[in-house]
């Protein structure tokens, strides 16, 4: 018998019982739920990782939806304990869900939903953060300040790289991987270097136009190429950004292999998911040459890292923090709370799961709407017209 797990509770007389594996951002999403009856229960358990165990004390003998986590085993236990509860609702606090088995949910005819449409700004903030923090080599230079080392000015004192009127590469133009693209071409008049199975149409023209723009203003402007290969981006971006999905084509996509051909002084920049980067090769080749940095948000194993690399100077890490902006993650916390509100109510699933700001608006109810369940086809679920 599982141990029983402290919670906190809003709504104690409410109709619906919704679980909430971690406290979330903001109160917006706590307000939704139990303006439309829900007892909402948030574990307080003062644990980074909850255990299946721990899941499904919580879900106990009654629940009908539950708000989870990445870093939670999301299969067929717990979906089977879910539905025994009478719940036919989960969702992610995340736009991934890699750590669901959807298989799964469908057996149980659970909903699964995912907060994707709040992320793509703040992501891409990040990987731009992290592309100036590695080219300018600052998490170095600021603990050598801090150690008291600094005694005055020298002309190779943390070298780095400029930006300006280099290459920078993007694997995965989507929403994500283009809004980094602009920030880089409009904030540096970086040229682009790109590779995605479908071509960035909006994404070219924006880059086209403000080549154009330069040149009108006696700049020099910058250029754009859809590559035929990720290797020609390896082989000519100066700064390289992945921004792709995980599935088996990507696995180890940046091996021992790719990263050989790639310059000596390129900068490699990770905020896709983990498995993308082979970790151990990474940390041989950041050996192997001095001058080569990277800066990762996710990890192979998280929330641990390969051995060597926490010793990389040229190496930037940060513990997951890409959409970890205010807004964001509290727009999240609504969007999951929404997911499963959707379901218990019988809301049909919101038709276009990228336009999410009508959800986001505290001055307005947020639409009689899912905003995004993965296995609505699946599941045979309406979508929403409206």
């Amino acid at each position: 018998m599982a141990k029983p797990v402290s919670i906190e509770v809003w709504n104690p007389n409410g109709k619906y019982r919704v679980i909430s594996t971690k406290p979330m951002p903001g109160t917006r999403w706590i307000r939704l739920l139990t303006d439309q009856d829900c007892r909402v229960e948030i574990c307080t358990l003062k644990k980074t990782i909850l255990s299946v165990e721990d899941i499904i004390a919580l879900i106990g003998d009654k629940c009908d939806g539950v708000i989870g986590q990445l870093t939670e085993d999301w299969g067929d236990v717990l979906f089977s304990a879910l539905r025994k509860a009478g719940g036919k609702a989960f969702s992610n606090m995340a736009v991934g869900y890699n750590n669901v088995d959807v298989n799964a949910a469908n057996k149980y005819g659970v909903a699964v939903g995912n907060t994707p449409g709040v992320l793509t700004e703040t992501t891409a903030e990040l990987a731009a953060s992290l592309s100036l923090a590695a080219a300018r080599r600052i998490v170095e230079a600021d603990e050598f300040m801090r150690a008291g080392l600094y005694d005055g000015w020298l002309p190779h004192l943390f070298v780095g790289n400029l930006l300006k009127g280099q290459t920078v590469g993007v694997i995965g133009a989507g929403r994500i991987g283009s809004a980094y693209a602009r920030m880089m071409i409009e904030g540096f008049k970086m040229n682009l270097i790109y590779y995605d199975l479908y071509q960035a149409t909006r994404l070219e023209k924006f880059v086209t136009a403000y080549g154009e723009f330069l040149k009108a203003n006696g700049e020099q402007p910058v250029t754009w190429k859809r590559a035929a290969s990720m290797e020609e981006v390896l082989r000519e971006g100066d700064l390289i950004s992945l921004h792709p999905i995980l599935d088996k084509t990507t696995y180890h996509l940046i091996n021992k292999d790719r990263l050989a051909i790639m310059k000596k002084e390129a900068i490699l920049i990770n905020c896709s998911r983990g498995p993308v980067v082979d970790e151990v090769a990474l940390v041989e080749h950041l050996k192997e040459n001095p001058m080569f940095r990277v800066g990762l948000d996710v990890f192979e194993d998280e929330p641990y890292m390969k051995p060597g690399l926490a010793d990389m100077k040229n190496a930037v890490v940060v513990p997951h923090i890409a959409s970890a902006s205010k807004w964001t993650r509290e727009g999240m916390a609504t969007l999951a709370a929404l997911n499963v509100l959707g379901k218990i109510k019988g809301y049909p699933v919101w038709s276009n799961a990228n336009n999410v700001e009508p959800f986001l608006n505290e001055n307005s109810p947020p639409p009689a709407a899912s905003p995004s369940i993965v296995n609505a086809k699946t599941l045979g679920l309406t979508a929403s017209k409206l």
